[in-house]
């Protein structure tokens, strides 16, 4: 008994080519008919080996679809008609896959030897240099690379792709830190301009390219890595799809300024970052600037056209500028500096580390002078409570009374504040205040405990600091502190005194979760000697006024019964504080009142509104 198969039309389709006629011997995998649908050609083959027996549809017709095209009887293959396999050469290229590869490579460093030397001979990297050094291998994936300015009315289309590449800004997604967090907290957002591409300016596609990953960022919450030095933006694009008014109809500071609050963004620079590329400098939640880095709101060509003179590049923000004014959060060597830092940074933000290391603990009781009138490095102690090399401190320059930063214990990230009793005595100045109460939003932000040192007599007060508007400022601390919710954990080095060690403690020494205090501890209403003057004023006059000997001796006297009423070990038995503590246990108080507390709920979208940037 035969054994014959039809061919059905898989879809309505005109037959564009018949390669056999009805008899013929055919064998299995021959193209016997060829249709067309949409454009496209599709190849009916004959499903086994032997003879052709109906031929239904000639070349030009319409074939309806499961419409019987052809039918085949089993028997013997075509003796002249081979279907033979040929060997398939992995390595071989087509035409369209070199094509793709050649435009890439145009995209390269490679591609523009002259200008990449003479970045490397300022000592500088490339874009695409940075990001290679700051994502894991591997991991980047690039969106819009075949970019290129728009300039094709002004440009010939091969010098825009061999000098604008990416149109000037390389960006996309990649894993940072990967080898000490798992994949979903080292996934990163990553743009950078590329200086060497119209002087990093900002273009009209680059926008497009910038809006689109920094868009998906913020659905994703993922942190996101701004390299940014440019000169603004870009005046010479002239292939708007409409016509430009001023060309600001631009996204790209609303969106990442919606960002805020969202997921940690870090900004790098270095070189010029003028105009829009500071703007997106300052936005940032942390940034960083490597010494050679000039930043300002406007670069020498928008200053003179101002009318507001002739400068030179290097006079507009230099960093001994942006750093003692706090627009710069941490100086950097230069740009391998500077990504090894963003590491750092991004890592307090991603997790706990396993490895940890902390000097001996012990070497804490001898921070403290014993003489209470004697100034200390605040820093030395932190470092000691500190994981080994774990402590990164933020703008030390600026509000130089206040210590703010990242540091570890045990592996844990922490955010950090704490007094300078080397700077006015620990006193919280306008700046401090502001300083801190800015810090303790973006550790609340993205959910960092906070541990608080305290050894401050107070706020700093005097006409000349009212100057500064430390009325308003101060108390921007108080209600910086009163807004979050994180863990806080206070430790009372020294001294306690007044409104000062309230807004170290978020408002009151009950507010935070745990609040404990050195052996060394004082507390008071306000600065003990002040206290004494203002409470005992009459008395002390009385016996003949301070800078006499019965003066003198009556104060001191009235002195130390202040103090001693308020030593901490007094203050603990009036639970003013929590307990005090040998300082060779800070770090396992921190640890364990850290791990007493219920873990948080994961936020859907930004758990603040925003994160200042002041």
């Amino acid at each position: 008994m035969s054994k014959t198969k039809s061919v059905k039309a898989p879809m309505q389709a005109v037959v564009h080519a018949v390669n056999v006629a009805v008899g013929d011997a055919v064998s299995a995998g021959q193209e016997l008919v060829i249709l067309e649908a949409m454009k496209m050609q599709h190849a009916l083959a004959s499903p086994l080996s032997g003879k052709v027996t109906a031929l239904k549809y000639a070349v030009g017709e319409v074939v309806e679809e499961a419409a019987l095209v052809f039918s085949v009887e089993a028997g013997e293959a075509a003796k002249d008609v081979g279907i033979e396999e040929e060997a398939q050469d992995l390595n071989d290229i087509r035409a369209d896959l070199a094509e793709l590869q050649a435009r890439l490579a145009r995209t390269q460093d490679a591609n523009r030897p002259e200008k990449i030397a003479k970045r490397h001979e300022k000592g500088h990297r490339t874009a695409r240099e940075n990001i290679d050094d700051l994502c894991d291998d591997g991991s980047f994936i690039e969106y819009g690379q075949l970019m290129v300015a728009a300039q094709r009315q002004r440009r010939d289309l091969d010098d825009l792709i061999d000098n604008t590449p990416a149109d000037g800004l390389v960006a996309g997604f990649g894993a940072v830190n990967g080898d000490m967090f798992d994949e979903d907290a080292a996934r990163a957002a990553v743009l950078a301009y590329d200086y060497t591409v119209l002087a990093g300016t900002q273009g009209l596609f680059n926008h497009k390219k910038t809006d689109r990953v920094l868009e998906m960022a913020h659905e994703w919450q993922v942190p996101t890595v701004f390299y940014t030095e440019g000169g603004g933006g870009r005046p010479g694009d002239t292939d708007a799809s409409k016509i430009s008014g001023g060309g600001l109809d631009v996204m790209t500071f609303a969106t990442w300024a919606q960002a805020s609050g969202v997921a940690p963004r870090v900004a790098v620079n270095n070189g010029y970052c003028f105009a829009g590329n500071a703007v997106l400098f300052g936005c940032a939640d942390i940034t960083i600037a490597t010494k050679d880095s000039y930043i300002g709101m406007g670069g020498p060509a928008m200053i003179e056209g101002g009318g507001l003179g002739a400068v030179a590049p290097t006079d507009v923000g230099p960093m001994d500028i942006q750093i003692a004014n706090g627009v710069v959060d941490l100086l950097a060597d230069d740009e391998a500096h500077a990504t090894a830092i963003t590491k750092q940074v991004l890592g307090y933000f991603q997790g706990a580390l396993k490895s940890h290391d902390c000097e001996d603990q012990r070497k804490l009781r001898h921070v403290i002078p014993e003489d209470r009138k004697r100034a200390y490095d605040m820093r030395t102690a932190i470092e000691m409570i500190a994981d080994t090399g774990s402590f990164m401190e933020l703008r030390r320059a600026y509000g130089a009374g206040m210590i703010t930063g990242f540091l570890r214990i045990e592996g844990r990230p922490f955010g950090l504040i704490a007094n300078n009793p080397a700077h006015l005595g620990g006193a919280i100045d306008a700046e401090a205040a502001e300083k801190a109460g800015r810090f303790v939003q973006l550790c609340d932000g993205f959910d960092l405990p906070i541990v608080s040192f305290c050894d401050t007599p107070g706020f700093m007060v005097g006409p000349e600091h009212e100057k500064f508007g430390t009325v308003r400022r101060a108390s921007s601390m108080l209600v910086a502190g009163a807004s979050i919710s994180v863990p806080v954990f206070m430790v009372v080095l020294r001294k306690g005194y007044g409104l000062g060690a309230q807004a170290m403690g978020m408002g009151s020494l009950h507010v935070p979760q745990l609040t404990i205090a050195w052996p060394t501890g004082e507390f008071g209403p306000m600065g003990l000697e002040g206290a004494v003057r203002l409470g005992y004023s009459k008395e002390i006059a009385a016996a003949g006024g301070e800078g006499t000997k019965e003066g003198d001796m009556l104060f001191n006297k009235l002195l130390d019964a202040m103090i001693a009423n308020g030593k901490a070990l007094n203050a603990a038995m009036y639970h003013e504080i929590d307990a005090v503590i040998d300082p060779k246990d800070t770090r396992h108080y921190l640890l364990r009142a850290l791990k007493s507390l219920p873990v948080g709920k994961k936020h859907v979208g930004g758990k603040r509104p925003f994160i200042p940037t002041w």
